[in-house]
């Protein structure tokens, strides 16, 4: 164990570590900006919604459909022009950010659509009958209501994430998935794979627990 521990470059895995949390916390920012409201626009858009518009919907959801259905390994390469346009560079953590952001909005958004679908729908009918308007049912009834599964939406993204991170290495995206390609598998050195591997584990596991805490926190208030 010693003798596989000496063998890593510790310094090498701080800096792979820190540049996979750069990653996940930049990306998931811009996930939850642009997915919460293309989420809330598939729920309102949807029929016998608030602004039930069904060649809207029909847009966006294939839009979001055709974004799901590609697999992230082909997103990054598809996406290279558009990450140069954005980042200037499709290399490092810069490189990485776009398309995450694109793979995983998406995903969040349909997970948005679907917390909302969960509120009980007396609760609209309320704020219609007390005059208030779309935006106000939106902001103070159905995001409120859904808060524990909003968390646990963002949650499950972030978790999503954290893999598309380490695949981001296919490209030199950087981060612990780089380090685990370049060393563990082009160099055959199976201790970097055995701790990136490891710290990957942590690291969902410890995303996972924060977002219980934060559904508990909402649910029992």
């Amino acid at each position: 164990m010693d003798a596989l521990l000496n063998a890593v470059d510790w310094a090498e895995i701080g800096l792979a570590s820190w540049d996979t949390l750069l990653m996940l916390g930049g990306s998931l920012l811009f996930t939850v900006v642009l997915g919460l409201p293309l989420g809330v626009a598939l729920f309102l858009f949807d029929r016998g919604q608030l602004l039930a518009a069904p060649r809207v919907y029909g847009l966006l959801s294939l839009v979001v459909n055709v974004l799901r259905s590609l697999p992230f390994v082909i997103l990054l390469i598809v996406l290279i022009p558009f990450t140069l346009l954005v980042a200037g560079t499709s290399l490092g953590v810069a490189g990485a950010i776009p398309p995450l952001v694109v793979g995983a909005t998406p995903f969040l958004a349909r997970l948005v659509e679907g917390a909302l679908r969960g509120v009980d729908r007396g609760i609209v009918e309320a704020g219609l009958a007390m005059g208030a308007s779309t935006r106000q049912i939106v902001w103070q009834a159905l995001l409120p209501e859904a808060r524990p599964a909003l968390w646990s939406a963002v949650t499950v993204t972030s978790i999503t994430l954290v893999g598309y991170t380490a695949m981001s290495g296919v490209i030199g995206g950087g981060g612990l998935g780089d380090l685990a390609i370049r060393f563990g598998y082009q160099r055959f050195q199976t201790e970097v794979m055995v701790v990136t591997v490891v710290l990957l584990l942590l690291l969902v596991q410890l995303l996972q627990m924060l977002g219980d805490w934060l559904v508990r926190r909402c649910t029992h208030r």
